[in-house]
């Protein structure tokens, strides 16, 4: 082999190595920021991810919403009608949330079986409702 196609060869290979470590820098990122749609029927069957963030997602049961009155803490209920499951959440709620509403929450499910969210997705108007919480609901007989 010629000293020139060594250093060819070489080169080639070199691109190849460092095409390969950014390929997998760029996977092991997009891993960890990937969330996971649960309904609560999947997460009470214990199908959720246990060490990070997902999203849950379902209507707003009627009547569940505690607001504190000295802090901006909601406690409510989302259910899929089939499973319900209690979420906490600190900060400002969406205009749109409500009772028997589609919601989205963003967060992790404690020990205590209470989901701690970080972030709350209120539907956007009266017709549109999240493809996955349409999705989970589909198949329930109860919803609409």
């Amino acid at each position: 082999m010629t000293p020139t196609r060594k250093k060819r060869l070489l080169a080639v290979v070199l691109i190849l190595i460092g095409v390969g470590i950014a390929s997998a820098i760029f996977l092991t990122a997009f891993k960890e920021n990937i969330l996971f749609y649960k309904s609560p029927s999947e997460i009470a069957s214990g199908d959720y991810p246990k060490a990070r963030n997902f999203r849950v997602g379902g209507m707003v049961k009627k009547g569940s919403i505690i607001k504190s009155t000295s802090s901006l803490e909601v406690k409510f209920m989302v259910t899929d009608y089939g499973k319900d499951i209690e979420i906490h959440y600190t900060g400002l709620l969406p205009d749109l949330f409500r009772d028997d509403q589609g919601v989205i929450a963003i967060g992790k499910l404690a020990d205590s079986g209470v989901f701690m969210a970080e972030e709350i997705l209120a539907k956007h108007d009266e017709n549109y409702m999240p493809p996955e919480v349409a999705a989970s609901l589909k198949d329930k007989k109860d919803y609409k």
